[in-house]
């Protein structure tokens, strides 16, 4: 569960222009990477992206965009995985479904 400060550093992360787009991307964008066949393919996040393919979808660099994926993991928005030679962002259903409660409380 979120306490208040775990909920506003949601909110501050999902304020910034970037990356809120960077998290709908991540968030609307199914499986698009190819799976090593020496992994085992159980390993691999089911509704996940890599952090290339959401990089080639922006006009920042793979640093920039590094950076704002870690502060949608710090916020708990997203989580990343690496697996073999590729880092996979998926959404943080938990928190996302959790801030959406939360959201549709304070607003009724």
């Amino acid at each position: 569960m979120l306490n208040m400060e775990d909920k506003v550093k949601v909110f501050k992360a999902l304020g910034n222009k970037t990356r809120f787009e960077i998290f709908k991307n991540v968030l609307n964008t199914p499986y698009v990477c190819g799976i090593d066949t020496k992994l085992n393919s159980d390993n691999v996040i089911a509704q996940a992206t890599c952090v290339g393919t959401i990089a080639n979808e922006f006009n920042y660099s793979l640093p920039t965009i590094s950076r704002h994926l870690k502060e949608l993991k710090d916020a708990k928005v997203i989580n990343m995985e690496k697996v073999g030679n590729k880092i996979y962002v998926e959404p943080n259903l938990k928190t996302i479904k959790e801030i959406s409660d939360y959201f549709n409380s304070i607003v009724n």
